[in-house]
């Protein structure tokens, strides 16, 4: 195991491990509590109409998929404000559109493109300098927005009404943190795919909540589990030589199952000594 730590594609999976762990901890944090995990799910299969849009513009999938991702996430915070459409319907509009147009743009593409699997199974060991680059950037963002603003995304994730009752810019926050959510999707397709990406941004978070409701302990439990789910993935792909972003969803749903398992025993083990 030891000796693949000298090549460059495993030493690019680890930094970008750690910086998704990043990236993902820190949003995904704010996905869950405002429970928003089924727009995020719509926002990930939305991608898709960017990555068919760059594969037959002949431009970086990434770069499109980042540009329709973030217009689709607007457009779904715009039409969900709006009391003539339901979010969910709003959601299922942008989902449905952003798959069929990547269908389409993806076959209509003059060329013939190998990778697209790629970003709906992902390849951690895939990933390049570019995409560490942009993991890098987004996740310095993120801590930068999160460490100036921290108070007042947590009002709004916890309590939208007292947020507007105190004059906080609740309107503001969500559009940013919309536009976020939809940058680390993108960010993360190279990673897990398509498929799997909403499960960096939910499952490290949940398996946080179960030990702590305290926003600012979730954030940094959310990393370092996400972190310890990208590693026990990448060693479980190297053994069994099979897909890593496969292996790391699988390693966090086993942590959570632990961890549920443990809390549920331990619970009864005391109720039975307390009885």
């Amino acid at each position: 195991m030891m000796d693949i730590l000298q090549y460059s594609f495993f030493q690019h999976a680890l930094l970008g491990s750690l910086l998704a762990s990043i990236l993902c901890g820190l949003v995904g944090t704010y996905i869950v509590t405002r429970r928003l995990v089924f727009i995020s799910g719509g926002l990930t299969h939305a991608s898709f109409g960017g990555v068919g849009l760059g594969v037959y513009l002949g431009i970086s999938p990434i770069l499109s998929a980042m540009l329709f991702t973030v217009l689709s996430a607007f457009g779904v915070q715009w039409l969900s404000t709006r009391h003539e459409m339901r979010e969910d319907s709003a959601i299922a509009i942008f989902w449905t559109f952003g798959m069929s147009i990547g269908i389409i743009f993806s076959f209509l593409s003059p060329t013939f493109m190998p990778d697209l699997s790629s970003y709906l199974f992902g390849n951690i060991l895939t990933i390049t300098a570019g995409d560490l680059w942009l993991l890098g950037t987004l996740a310095c963002l993120a801590v930068a927005v999160f460490s100036l603003f921290y108070r007042t995304i947590m009002f709004v994730a916890f309590d939208r009404e007292f947020a507007r009752s105190q004059g906080l810019p609740v309107q503001a926050i969500d559009y940013l943190l919309m536009g976020f959510v939809a940058l680390t999707i993108v960010a993360c397709l190279r990673m897990v795919g398509i498929v799997l990406v909403l499960s960096l941004l939910t499952i490290p978070q949940s398996i946080a909540s179960l030990f702590t409701l305290n926003y600012k302990r979730m954030l940094i439990s959310s990393i370092f589990i996400g972190c310890a789910s990208c590693l026990g993935g990448l060693c479980l792909s190297y053994f069994w030589n099979v897909p890593s972003g496969a292996c790391i969803i699988l390693v966090s749903i086993l942590l959570y199952a632990v961890c549920k398992a443990g809390l549920f025993l331990t619970k009864n083990r005391r109720h039975g000594n307390y009885n």
